[in-house]
């Protein structure tokens, strides 16, 4: 398994739940790991996927862990996002960890829309290299990303032998970070985005217009 960037965001993305969360929505699940930490907080998880490979990988791995702790199912739905009929005002948390570049961005509008008061939606999302800033973070994560390659690969083989690893598609992301900006600043006014390392910004939104926290 290699190091992944995604999951390494996990507990970050976590520290914006609402409190006393009790519905969201993962757009894009890909394999479940997020949901499954989402339902194992207590959270009736809507995850949604158009890969229906990585969703029975998720299905099986959420079933294991049912068996294992007791916690809740997520609800795995095949599903493409930019499609599905959102209900209105109902979701207390969305997330999308890198999946929004494989859609428009103009779906962040259906998603604020399914925001419950007081809701967030945080998206990990990924942009190309296109500016000197860019490069330079690009060239800050390298040495970064291959230590921690190293240690996962090191724990790997002290692991027993196994199927590898179901991965959800990937695609290049196309849309530079100075436009996600601007189309954010339009669609979900008042959102906050920052730079992460390893390829990756945070964009964090709250339905009642207040700044986003963390």
């Amino acid at each position: 398994m290699p190091f992944n960037h995604n999951d390494h965001y996990h507990r970050l993305l976590l520290r914006h739940l609402p409190k006393a969360c009790r519905t969201a929505l993962d757009v894009g699940c890909g394999t479940g790991r997020f949901a499954r930490r989402l339902a194992g907080r207590g959270i009736d998880v809507h995850a949604v996927d158009p890969s229906a490979e990585a969703l029975a990988h998720a299905r099986a791995r959420a079933t294991a862990g049912e068996a294992a702790d007791g916690s809740p199912l997520p609800r795995f739905e095949h599903a493409d996002a930019t499609r599905l009929q959102l209900p209105t005002e109902h979701y207390e948390f969305i997330s999308c960890l890198a999946s929004l570049h494989h859609m428009p961005f103009e779906t962040v509008t259906a998603l604020r829309k399914a925001l419950a008061p007081g809701g967030v939606l945080v998206i990990l999302g990924c942009y190309p290299e296109k500016s000197a800033a860019d490069w330079a973070w690009s060239l800050a994560a390298v040495p970064v990303n291959a230590v921690a390659r190293l240690a996962v690969a090191a724990a790997e083989r002290r692991r027993p032998a196994g199927a590898a690893p179901v991965q959800a598609p990937v695609a290049p992301p196309k849309v530079p970070l100075s436009r996600i900006r601007r189309d954010a600043a339009e669609l979900l006014p008042g959102c906050r985005i920052r730079r992460l390392l390893f390829w990756r910004y945070l964009l964090v939104f709250r339905a009642d217009g207040l700044p986003p926290g963390g």
